[in-house]
């Protein structure tokens, strides 16, 4: 082998032990959540033993895939970003380079916040991904020279699938360091682009894969003196450099309901189109109601007969497929939030599984936080600043089943016998209807009555309102001359009786009801439609 081959070898291919290790996994993660194409050409459905290429192709084409693994990233990031994070940005606030970052962080038109959830997308599938923030070196003296030239730093995501090799290093400080990053920036056609960093230098290697060789090598200092990439953890593993998947076990399960779909596929085949058996001198029609045509004289065992599939598998297949989801909800802890997982869980299930979610979630917007205040210390290093500012992402997600809570403030609403809890649940119920209103701050102790105060007093003075006009009702009616009299409470047996004679005597059915609290406006309708009767 050449000395060309060999370089070319080191350019290409990864030395890394860890890379080597986890490459086929990392494969496995972005099929599993890219799904369609992608996944048949994984070819992740298992071979029968004597199956053909074409029919395994076949069946590789009519097996659909249920894609968990995208739905439960999704699910994460819809939470994550229902609230863009804060940033402040101290001394880089007067920096006229910052607005364009964050308008187009990547120079392909993508915002910040937009380059942001690809970055949370990517490291829940692989478990981590770099973010490599470079600025164009043209030899610009000044920084007025670069603004006029466009010149600032850009933000690149980098998956690692193409992160050949990377080296860290502990510095006297204790502190570990990049001293080294090797990546693939693009591959077109048949050409690859490879980009070295070191803490003084960049070299960007082109190679021709079908000739195997390289067609160009370029060099240059490093400007900042140090490795500009940021490691973005999902959640961090014990080996520096390698994070954790969220589907890492998801991709299993979905691959096992993949191969399962392909058998309820094959049974129901099998089903609809029995397979005949029939000696080959037997002349077979196709299609529905086909004609056979056998000899005269041919020996009764012979005769044809069908291979009926019985079906009965496909219920049990159907079932473990079921079990099979249950069993990624509880691994995403996303059971409470899947439509068809909500109905069947009890209040305190729910309650439970929407804790575990936020503490998850709350994990990984640490990590995303973490990430981009690293990002930002580079940027402003190559701006000339020192970092001063602050990133804070979510800590906590709102996270509840509004439903079942407007059904639990309905319930202690009609319980409720002070003014004071009822405009409790009323804050809530508005709160959860989004009102604006509804603004109010946490303490240790949690709700703070202050904020119910207003509240409380409009429902005093309506408490207060009722009370009065009640009494000047019974003061009316008793200087008119109006009888009152004092009504027993009914039992089921001897109320629509006693209604109807509260009817004949005259009553209102709101004198009825304000008599009588153990009465309803159904009592009521049900004794007038008894007087009709009787009429």
């Amino acid at each position: 082998m050449s000395n060309t081959l060999i370089e070319l070898y080191k350019r290409v291919t990864s030395s890394n032990y860890q890379y080597n290790q986890n490459y086929n996994r990392w494969l496995f993660y972005l099929e599993s959540y890219m799904g369609g194409e992608e996944y048949r050409k994984g070819q992740h459905l298992t071979k029968y033993q004597l199956e053909s290429e074409a029919e395994y192709r076949a069946r590789l084409e009519v097996t659909p895939l249920d894609n968990h693994c995208r739905s439960v990233v999704n699910v994460y990031n819809s939470f994550m970003f229902r609230e863009m994070p804060d940033r402040e940005y101290g001394s880089l606030e007067a920096e006229p380079t910052v607005e364009d970052f964050l308008e187009d962080a990547d120079l392909e038109g993508r915002s910040l916040d937009a380059v942001m959830k690809d970055v949370a997308t990517w490291s829940s599938v692989f478990g981590h991904v770099w973010m490599l923030l470079s600025k164009p070196n043209i030899g610009a003296n000044t920084l007025a020279d670069e603004i006029a030239d466009s010149v600032r730093p850009y933000l690149s995501i980098i998956t690692p699938l193409t992160v050949y090799d990377w080296t860290y290093a502990r510095g006297a400080n204790g502190q570990y360091r990049l001293t080294y990053f090797k990546y693939v920036e693009d591959i077109n056609d048949q050409i690859t682009t490879v980009i070295e960093w070191w803490e003084d230098k960049i070299k960007t290697t082109q190679t021709d894969r079908k000739k195997k060789e390289v067609l160009s090598e370029t060099e240059e200092p490093n400007q900042l003196g140090k490795i500009p990439v940021v490691i973005a953890y999902n959640q961090r593993s014990p080996v520096r450099g390698i994070g954790i998947s969220d589907i890492s076990d998801i991709a299993d399960q979905q691959r096992a309901i993949y191969n399962e779909l392909s058998e309820i596929e094959q049974a129901v085949r099998l089903d609809s189109h029995p397979t005949l058996v029939t000696p080959e001198s037997v002349k077979v029609g196709t299609g529905a109601g086909a004609i056979l045509y056998i000899p005269e004289t041919m020996d009764p065992g012979l005769k044809p007969y069908i291979l009926q599939n019985s079906g009965a598998d496909v219920a049990a297949v159907y079932e473990s497929i079921r079990n099979r989801i249950a069993s990624i909800d509880k691994m995403a802890n996303t059971g409470a939030v899947r439509a068809t997982e909500a109905r069947t869980m009890s209040g305190i299930a729910m309650q439970t599984e929407f804790q575990l979610l936020n503490a998850r979630l709350s994990e990984k917007a640490d990590n995303l936080e973490l990430a981009e205040e690293q990002m930002w210390r580079l940027y402003a290093e190559y701006q000339g600043y020192s970092w001063d500012g602050e990133i804070e992402y979510p800590g906590s997600f709102n996270i509840h089943d509004s439903q079942g809570e407007f059904a639990q403030l309905q319930t202690a609403m009609s319980a409720a016998t002070t003014p004071e809890a009822k405009a409790v649940i009323d804050y809530r119920v508005r709160e959860l209807l989004d009102d604006p209103r509804c603004e109010y701050d946490l303490d240790e102790e949690g709700y703070e009555l202050a904020e119910y105060q207003a509240e409380i007093d409009k429902l005093n003075a309506i408490s207060e309102q009722i009370a009065a006009n009640e009494q000047v009702q019974v003061m009316e009616s008793v200087a008119d001359g109006a009888e009152t009299e004092q009504h027993a409470t009914t039992t089921p047996e001897n109320r629509q009786s006693h209604i109807q004679d509260m009817i004949m005597e005259g009553y209102t059915d709101e004198e009825i009801l304000q008599i009588h609290s153990e009465i309803t406006q159904a009592d009521i309708r049900s004794a007038k439609e008894a007087l009709l009767n009787l009429g």
